[in-house]
């Protein structure tokens, strides 16, 4: 305890650390006040009363979740940071797959710019498109909240209420980003989905006291295992293997340059949260056919709207596991960093420059991705597991998912910056042994931020 004080002490001491912590969470104070902010033209009462006996599941709940609630009360901030994200996901696939773009995001600092207005342009046409299928919805599940006298100039109200709360969203993701401390666009996610945490357990307490004794008992066992999935998570963040890498040496004048020897991070994870979303993505387009009324359906639209059902899992665990390989393959590039080494004199020790490199680079980021596909996969499925135990929906999807790997993800990044501030200023870490390593740590290998 004396240490976490010291800690908290020394953090506070930094002026620049503490203006960036503070204006980080104004931010989240005025993104969290915004989403309780309803859209103009609905009576709050009525939408009250719906929402108790209306839940969202599937991938509206997962819209919900990742907007902190605001997608399910109708706010002005309904959509959330999500139409930017899938923006940005589409603009990084292009980057990857068009080589013009290829060109352009290697300009430098001009090329970044480019990319990254054309990226604000997409965001409007995807929110505009979100926004005129959430007004669907509202119009199919919160109709009758919607004020009489309101109606007729309801439609076009809130395609642009929205449309313009998610570039206010992202203004502020970019505004943590450049003045705050961490992703921006990372942060306003995680807050989003820590802001259903506390309620989640609270009802999962509420629900285990009404069994007595032995629901106690299982509550703690709940946590108990809870903790553990989240350690295990941080394993699969941070897990690295370690490629040898040796530096030829090189004498200029007086000075010799190069001889080193460092090493070649390849993470067990590369992909991040990419795979899981992607999977789901595509998992939920069958639910799509009924957006506004599932409960009428039957067949393959109530399986795949079902994270507990085993077929659900076992199509979304295989699914996680083609989209880890196939990500990284996009994103890791064996032969462009063989090329890299040679050039700067850099060689493996007893593997030949060029494509051998290449090769070995290769076959050792296959032999990692496995067990770090296969880990994720168990991740993703995790919360149907814990559900079919009699854990609710709403606690469930904490145990596993996009919802919590994001979260420790983002929570580690964000330590890992506030440990660097300490050990620039001469202060301890923020553990007495060992190092908060994030994906910053590793920037040999391209990693994607969410």
């Amino acid at each position: 305890m004396k240490k976490l004080i010291q800690t908290l002490k020394n953090i506070w001491n930094i002026e620049e650390l503490r203006s960036k912590i503070i204006i980080t969470l104004l931010f989240i104070f005025i993104y969290r006040f915004g989403t309780f902010i309803v859209l103009p033209g609905i009576d709050t009462v009525i939408l009250d009363n719906i929402k108790q006996s209306h839940k969202t599941t599937g991938l509206l709940g997962l819209f919900d979740a990742f907007a902190g609630g605001a997608f399910s009360q109708a706010s002005i901030l309904a959509l959330g940071i999500m139409p930017y994200i899938s923006a940005s996901i589409f603009m990084q696939l292009m980057t990857i797959l068009v080589p013009q773009l290829q060109k352009i995001q290697k300009e430098g600092e001009s090329g970044t710019k480019k990319i990254n207005q054309w990226t604000r342009y997409l965001t409007v046409i995807v929110t505009a498109f979100q926004a005129g299928a959430y007004l669907a919805y509202i119009n199919g599940s919160y109709a009758d909240a919607i004020i009489p006298a309101y109606r007729a100039f309801f439609p076009f109200t809130t395609v642009i209420i929205l449309t313009s709360g998610t570039l206010f969203v992202m203004w502020l993701g970019e505004k943590i980003q450049d003045k705050g401390l961490g992703n921006g666009t990372s942060i306003i996610i995680m807050i989003g989905i820590l802001a259903r945490f506390p309620i989640s357990i609270i009802q999962e307490w509420t629900a285990k006291q009404e069994k007595g004794g032995g629901g106690l008992l299982m509550f703690l066992i709940e946590i108990a295992v809870f903790i553990a999935v989240v350690v295990g998570l941080i394993i699969l963040v941070q897990g690295v293997r370690k490629i040898p890498v040796n530096y030829a040496k090189q004498i200029v004048g007086n000075r010799q340059f190069g001889g080193a020897r460092q090493f070649l991070p390849v993470k067990v994870n590369s992909a991040g949260v990419m795979p899981i979303i992607f999977a789901q993505a595509i998992m939920f387009l069958p639910t799509l056919v009924s957006f506004t009324n599932l409960d009428s359906k039957e067949g393959i639209i109530r399986i795949f709207n079902d994270q507990a059902h085993p077929l659900y899992m076992t199509v979304f665990a295989v699914m996680t596991i083609a989209f880890t390989f196939l990500y990284t393959a996009l994103i890791f590039n064996p032969k462009q960093i063989a090329e890299d080494l040679k050039k700067n004199n850099g060689f493996i020790p007893g593997v030949k420059p060029g494509q051998p490199t290449a090769d070995f680079i290769g076959s050792i980021m296959d032999k990692v991705t496995l067990p770090g596909a296969i880990f994720l996969a168990l991740v993703g499925i995790l919360p149907g597991f814990v559900e079919r135990f009699g854990v609710s929906q709403s606690f469930a999807t904490f145990f596993g998912g996009t919802s919590l790997l994001i979260m420790v993800q983002v929570i580690l990044d964000t330590l890992q910056q506030i440990e660097t501030y300490l050990l620039m200023r001469q202060y301890d870490g923020l553990m007495s042994s060992g190092r908060v390593v994030g994906r910053q740590q590793s920037s040999s290998m391209p990693t994607t931020t969410i």
